[in-house]
């Protein structure tokens, strides 16, 4: 998750949504990176599970991570958790919840669907208010309230 929060100050330096993700591989290798890149990219995918699942895959040389972990700093949104389904991504390991956009547990709860055909153990809370702390920061600077986290 330090990588993580590293990746998400990237993203806020940059002007983007302050989130950062990491693959680690089951042996506990780093590989694939990436933070929020829309504003970078002016992609509206580019999402830092996206840009990270990406890099994972060029590096393993395959599209399958099974066994793999995302960690992320913020909760992944419907487009992500679908991605980490596709990637059959093994773990989720996430910092904060996002009560507006959620998609792994809190508003909605795709990667544990059983309709799917695949299912991804989410662990949360893992340095929750360092996560919340970076987004409220970035929020703060942007906007006349902050987002509620």
């Amino acid at each position: 998750m330090g990588r993580a929060l590293e990746l998400a100050a990237e993203a806020a330096a940059d002007g983007d949504v302050p989130v950062g993700a990491v693959v680690v591989s089951p042996e506990g290798e780093v590989v694939g990176e990436g933070r929020n890149r829309r504003e970078a990219d002016g992609d509206p995918t580019a999402h830092a599970e996206v840009v990270a699942l990406r890099q994972a895959a060029r590096h393993t040389g395959s599209w399958r991570l099974e066994g793999h972990t995302l960690v992320v700093t913020l909760e992944p949104c419907p487009m992500c958790a679908g991605a980490l389904l596709l990637a059959r991504v093994g773990r989720l390991v996430l910092g904060a919840w996002d009560p507006k956009l959620g998609a792994t547990g809190s508003v909605w709860d795709i990667v544990r669907d059983r309709r799917a055909n695949h299912f991804v153990e989410v662990v949360g809370d893992v340095r929750a208010e360092e996560a919340s702390q970076v987004l409220l920061d970035f929020f703060a600077g942007h906007r006349d309230s902050e987002p509620v986290l």
